[in-house]
């Protein structure tokens, strides 16, 4: 449907949201999983960024969206080496609780009905009924 290549610059952020906005409206989908999708996407594509691209400005994020039937899908795929999706702390831990990073992939995995990621780790794969 649609795809957007970035740099990894956090201001570019912006027009990735701008584009779920623009893809939101025009396939009518509620205010309730815009908001889930905005919020995920805009997570995976900033942990790309300052994770996966190490801030790496020559290095970019890739962007791809798809819409079949009921299902909204968003890719994010990064330059870097990817992570252990696996065994990230959980960030509910008492011990993790007042931690300021560890949160975005708990976010996405709670807000999209689908997550998936590639080996190594550099890829996410998100997925949301409307």
């Amino acid at each position: 449907m649609e795809s957007i290549t970035i740099n990894s610059d956090i201001e570019k952020l912006r027009v990735v949201e701008t584009l779920v906005d623009t893809l939101s409206k025009r396939l009518g989908i509620s205010d309730e999983v815009y908001g889930k999708i905005l919020i995920s996407t805009v997570e995976a594509v900033n942990n790309a960024i300052l994770h996966g691209n190490k801030g790496i400005e020559k290095k970019t994020v890739t962007v791809d969206f798809t819409a079949d039937g009921n299902m909204f899908e968003v890719t994010v795929t990064d330059q870097g080496e990817g992570f252990d999706y696996d065994h990230l702390p959980d960030p509910t831990d008492p011990e993790n609780i007042e931690n300021l990073h560890g949160r975005g992939v708990f976010i996405m995995r709670s807000l999209a009905d689908i997550i998936e990621y590639n080996m190594p780790g550099n890829q996410v794969k998100m997925r949301f009924k409307y």
